[in-house]
């Protein structure tokens, strides 16, 4: 079998050599349009969980990390002076340059041929029996695909947070989240250690503080390595107390705003030419935050190259295999990363709203709940917990909420829905609610939640509304986990009106994860019958 395989990074080498450990007498050529040498972007980090599988396709990763990586247990969340450390989080991290040399050299070593420089279209690629996209987010493969007809189902949503990469010149112990306030708004840095003296830097802040801070002027059409120094330094000088002082490394360094790719076929057939399978950040992205696009990436070749290898002769098999195999746990990924992003689209809020233990398990506790998270770190979660009682005498369901003449004995309370299947009362104490006001005395708001995130704007002018009318609160219900807990924080942190989030689904676990971490003060679950 030949295979042509288009981008070498960690993605496109990992399967290489896969490949050809699975079959020597297979023909795998990796096309790269950027030299050997050439590397954009500082480090890769890997969750202890991800490495399991990888260390068993193949030791160029363990390798790799034994020899030139650094390995970390604590995440450290730093502001307003403050630095507070969650530990049970295993991690590790490395150069991409150095990955991406073992991982040529690991390939070469298994007999796959690597060649850089060239830049490898579909008509390039016409003699082969399987070519494989691994050539990023921007793959030339899949626009050419894509520009000949096939639908691959694609669908993107770019967010509205800004980010920029850097390397900085001072050693985090571990994974570091730095916050600092400028005149210009809010800046917050993801930082991990990946070699002697570096780290990885990456930087993100909300559009309108990018454009306040003037950081919208760098000219988007210079060649891809051009950095922009300007931004440069204005976060050097902004983070200077945060890396005692030392510089910023540039390397392709550019503002951009995430873009998740999601897609609902991963494969093309194509009559009389070479069948397509995508790899990678070419067919699915999730945010960074959750740091699996290199891990994933590898994944899919260790499904790739299993579906392969159970299908032999039989492309089209093997593909829909891969796909049914790999697909799931991208999806899983994806699903977490979603609010992980939402996060730092609203970071500066938390930031200004938030004591700094409880921004940090907000943060912490934006994809899992409290009992999870208790697991990994014990001492952290009893902290929070005990910071909560020392405000309020009770744990967190156990707290009375009393507002405007109404009070509860507790944040966990029982819905009633009305006919219509709508949340109708609070319960015990009653509390009616309703869409709107009550001029007769003391009422409640009624909100559903939009299906989607377009649908956001609207429901915050709505929610604005009715905060006006002076309610107890307002009930959030309807739409989706991420929607509800949106128009919640909203709510609280901007309208200024306590939140009861509607959750059908909430258990003790949910319910002490949303009140603990602020994102509403109330939880309503159905009545039991």
């Amino acid at each position: 079998m030949r295979v042509a395989v288009v981008g070498a990074g960690p993605g496109g080498l990992f399967l290489a050599t896969l490949l050809r450990r699975a079959d020597p007498s297979s023909s795998v050529t990796v096309f790269e349009r950027n030299r050997a040498d050439d590397t954009f972007g500082f480090g890769v980090v890997f969750s202890d969980a991800a490495l399991a599988g990888l260390y068993d396709a193949d030791p160029v990763v363990r390798e790799a990390l034994e020899g030139h990586g650094r390995h970390w247990d604590v995440i450290e969340v730093r502001l307003k002076g403050e630095r507070i450390r969650c530990g049970g989080n295993g991690m590790a991290a490395i150069s991409r340059h150095t990955l991406l040399a073992l991982m040529q050299e690991r390939a070469r070593s298994v007999g796959a041929d690597l060649r850089f420089s060239i830049e490898a279209g579909l008509d390039d690629l016409g003699g082969y029996d399987l070519v494989v996209a691994a050539d990023g987010a921007g793959s030339v493969v899949r626009e050419q695909l894509v520009a000949s007809g096939t639908d691959l189902g694609t669908g993107v949503t770019t967010a509205s947070a800004k980010f920029i990469w850097f390397g900085a010149e001072y050693l985090f112990d571990g994974l570091t989240f730095v916050h600092e306030r400028s005149e210009h708004g809010v800046f917050a840095v993801h930082g991990y250690p990946i070699a002697d003296g570096l780290s990885t830097f990456i930087v993100e802040t909300d559009e309108a503080s990018w454009r306040r801070a003037g950081l919208d002027s760098f000219d988007v059409t210079a060649p891809p390595g051009t950095s922009d120094a300007a931004s440069q330094k204005y976060l050097q000088e902004l983070f200077a107390d945060q890396i005692d002082g030392r510089a910023l490394r540039a390397n392709n360094s550019r503002w951009g705003s995430f873009r998740t790719r999601r897609t609902a076929t991963w494969y093309a057939l194509r009559d009389g030419r070479p069948p397509v399978a995508l790899l990678g950040d070419a067919v699915h992205t999730a945010h960074f935050s959750v740091g699996s696009g290199t891990k994933t990436a590898m994944e899919d070749a260790v499904a790739l190259t299993a579906a392969l290898t159970a299908h032999p002769g039989d492309v089209p098999a093997a593909l829909a295999a891969y796909q049914d195999a790999a697909e799931p746990p991208v999806r899983r990924v994806q699903d977490a990363a979603r609010p992980s992003l939402a996060w730092w689209e609203h970071f500066g809020r938390y930031h200004d709203e938030l004591a700094p233990w409880r921004f940090g398990y907000h943060f912490l506790t934006r994809s899992i709940t409290d009992s999870r998270l208790a697991r990994r770190a014990p001492d952290f979660v009893d902290a929070a917990h005990t910071a909560w009682a020392g405000e309020h005498g009770a744990e967190p369901l156990d707290t009375p909420f009393e507002h405007r003449g109404w009070s509860a004995p507790g944040r966990l309370v029982e819905i009633g829905f009305d006919q219509d299947g709508l949340p109708g009362a609070v319960r015990s104490p009653t509390l009616a609610l309703s869409d709107t006001p009550d001029d007769d005395g003391v009422w409640a708001a009624r909100l559903e939640a939009p299906s989607t995130e377009d649908g956001l704007p609207d429901a915050y002018r709505t929610l604005t509304g009715l905060a006006a009318g002076g309610p107890v609160l307002v009930a959030v219900h309807g739409g989706t986990s991420l929607t509800r807990t949106l128009l919640c924080e909203r709510a609280r942190m901007v309208d200024r009106v306590p939140a009861l989030l509607v959750d059908p689904g909430a258990d003790h676990d949910r319910a002490v994860t949303t009140v603990l971490s602020g994102r509403a003060d109330l939880v309503g679950r159905p009545a039991l019958p």
